[in-house]
């Protein structure tokens, strides 16, 4: 039984260099500045095996303007009555859906966007992705800016 992630808040400066690389590489990524992985690293310096190691743990912290907006990435089965699933956990917890935006299905998965308002969350953050991630047919489950 793996134990469920905990967050943290951490002011940049106070970041070992390599995670602020690995944040750089992947909005290079993100924004098509860098193409590849290998361009992206060769770009910030650091090694492919780093950016690998550390691409998952380290995502920026975006302050939006009423802070309480928090965007989900999800990978998911390409199944008949997910999206209501995953729509009533959010439901569940209190949160307000903002925008759901979809991939067309490629290989039986697609990606899901999904943003939502959270000022009235009944439960924390890590409860709620935990939840995702746990839900049938959810692959993987991301926070990517909030």
């Amino acid at each position: 039984m793996s134990a469920q992630p905990k967050y943290y808040i951490v002011e940049a400066s106070a970041l070992p260099e390599v995670f602020l690389k690995v944040a750089e590489a992947k909005r290079l990524l993100s924004t098509g500045e860098a193409s590849t992985v290998n361009e992206a690293t060769h770009m910030t310096d650091i090694s492919r095996s780093a950016f690998y190691k550390y691409r998952d743990a380290v995502l920026p912290f975006q302050n939006m303007m009423t802070g309480r907006i928090i965007t989900f990435q999800l990978l998911l089965h390409d199944e008949p009555g997910l999206l209501s699933e995953i729509l009533g956990v959010f439901a569940e917890a209190g949160a307000n859906i903002i925008t759901i935006n979809s991939i067309v299905p490629t290989n039986g998965t697609a990606i899901v966007t999904i943003s939502a308002e959270t000022i009235d969350l009944n439960i924390t953050l890590e409860e709620l992705l935990g939840k995702l991630s746990t839900t049938h047919g959810v692959l993987k489950a991301d926070v990517l800016a909030g």
